[in-house]
């Protein structure tokens, strides 16, 4: 069987959504592009058994090149999980590159002592406090939750290349690969896409898009369908927010690397882009996106919610009172979209 195009088989959103960029509209004209994907209906509140590959009624939402239910599609939400706290898991591991406001690694084990270098950790610790959520954090990938979890998020912040992959337990000190060993070296994987059947909320925040898990298609789709393919100089430019009920201004200036995407996202809600021609330089290698440059976005997948962004490189960004431009409305942004990943929030409808 001849393999189909990727285009036709993310169907007509990610068209929509290329239709868009390449006929240079932002804003409004992009949501209308995409009016098709609008959500429909509410979430379910009760178990809502799954016997067949392809639920009745998703036809148009499942997505074989993922193998998954996906979009913009409640219906495709399972709230299989009724003991939820408002807690979330905080993992920011990284098997690569490393941003500043990581700090440094983190030893193994749940909530291991932070230092004022770990920025990003400490600002969403306090951010989410702020509204009553409580935070665990790790880089031990043994801690994923999986199935029966009781977090209702967990967030991925600036993860890097293959963090869910338990490094190094099937090599011995002379190099030599362990065949025999026992060790399920992607346990961490299987938890992740497990917790998310079973109704979990993902946040993707910064390089957690793209620039990680590159060869697991499944993390693939949870990042909307695409990956990071560069970006250009850090520097000031214009967010445009594509939705009126973030509670953000219609355009605001902040400051970031603005990542630029292959193949383009879709089968989402839009939620947030960068007006290019504000951006006094570009990428050498990418052309960019032209006046539809998204950069973060929400959808339901495989059961479970997913929101990702990829702004907040810059550690002065995550630090209150810094006078960074923007600031505060980056703060918003986190803030409210961790909140919907895990459902205390609606998605932007």
């Amino acid at each position: 069987m001849a393999k189909l195009p990727r285009r036709a088989i993310l169907g007509a959103a990610a068209t929509a959504a290329a239709t868009a960029a390449t006929a240079g509209i932002g804003g409004e004209a992009a949501e209308a592009a995409q009016k098709g994907t609008a959500h429909q209906g509410t979430e379910p509140t009760t178990k809502q058994p799954v016997t067949t590959n392809i639920p009745r009624g998703l036809e148009d939402y499942f997505d074989p090149y993922y193998n998954v239910i996906r979009g913009p599609v409640p219906a495709s939400y399972h709230p299989w999980v009724s003991n939820r706290q408002d807690r979330i898991l905080l993992y920011t591991r990284t098997a690569g590159p490393r941003h500043a406001h990581l700090g440094p690694a983190l030893p193994a084990g749940l909530n291991p002592v932070l230092t004022a270098a770990h920025v990003l950790q400490n600002a969403i610790i306090t951010w989410m406090a702020e509204v009553g959520v409580g935070v665990d954090w790790t880089e031990d990938v043994t801690q994923m939750p999986g199935i029966g979890s009781t977090y209702k998020a967990v967030v991925f912040g600036s993860t890097s290349r293959d963090s869910l992959w338990k490094h190094g337990t099937a090599v011995q000190p002379a190099s030599a690969v362990n065949t025999t060993t026992g060790a399920h070296l992607d346990a961490a994987k299987t938890a992740l896409r497990q917790y998310m059947r079973a109704g979990g909320g993902f946040a993707g925040i910064h390089n957690a898009i793209g620039g990680t898990e590159y060869n697991w298609p499944y993390y693939e789709g949870l990042c909307g369908g695409t990956q990071y393919y560069d970006h250009g100089a850090l520097q000031n430019g214009t967010v445009v927010t594509y939705t009126k009920d973030q509670g953000l201004p219609p355009r605001w200036e902040f400051k970031d690397e603005w990542y630029n995407w292959m193949p383009f996202p879709g089968r989402v809600k839009w939620l947030l882009g960068v007006d290019e021609s504000t951006l006094a330089t570009k990428s050498a290698t990418h052309p960019g996106h032209g006046k539809f440059h998204p950069l973060s976005w929400c959808q339901y997948y495989d059961g479970g919610r997913s929101w990702v962004t990829a702004l907040g490189h810059d550690s002065a960004a995550w630090t209150d009172g810094s006078g960074y431009v923007g600031q505060a409305f980056f703060k918003k942004h986190i803030v409210n979209g961790i909140l919907s990943a895990m459902g205390k929030l609606p998605f932007p409808s």
